[in-house]
């Protein structure tokens, strides 16, 4: 059990997304950011599969096949993607990504950016968001205005820097 390693990545994770997200003017966001993630449900688990460089969820996912944190968080914060799957309204009993509110996407972004950040330690790069996200991305449930949205903002950060990002987010969020 790690509890005070955990306590201060996860409050450094934190203080990352609420910096991002009081960059782009979104303070409310920024301020509950990730709350669930010192409840019971999820700090234990984190604190037991603690290792610093990744996510104590995939620690748990190995040991038992399932992350129970990951369930009780994906469910509680806008800001994931799989918070945004519902059955289709076409009658077809198909799961499907909902399109998310920019706002959503935009603390999305941040705390993917946050959470590179914080695993990748000196060796960030405005590329690191980017890169994890085209690793996983073919397997996500994911609104296509979503994907465009997210892809486009890693894309700038990637390509054109962090100022750029956030003046492209800021100017995303104001159009909607």
């Amino acid at each position: 059990m790690h509890p005070i390693k955990h306590f201060k990545t996860i409050t450094h994770h934190k203080w990352l997304v609420l910096q991002g997200c009081f960059r782009l003017g979104l303070y409310r966001q920024g301020l509950l950011h990730d709350l669930t993630k010192y409840s019971p449900t999820e700090f234990l688990v984190g604190a037991k599969y603690y290792t610093g460089d990744r996510s104590p969820n995939n620690g748990e996912r190995l040991d038992k096949g399932y992350s129970s944190s990951w369930l009780h968080h994906k469910g509680r914060n806008k800001h994931h993607l799989e918070y945004w799957i519902d059955y289709s309204t076409q009658g077809d009993h198909k799961m499907e990504g909902l399109e998310m509110p920019v706002k959503y996407v935009a603390e999305m972004f941040c705390d993917r950016v946050a959470a590179c950040k914080t695993y990748r330690g000196k060796n960030y790069c405005d590329r690191d968001p980017y890169d994890y996200y085209m690793r996983s991305v073919g397997h996500y449930l994911i609104h296509p205005n979503t994907a465009a949205l997210l892809l486009d903002m890693l894309t700038v950060l990637k390509d054109r820097g962090e100022e750029e990002a956030f003046r492209h987010i800021k100017k995303e969020i104001l159009k909607k």
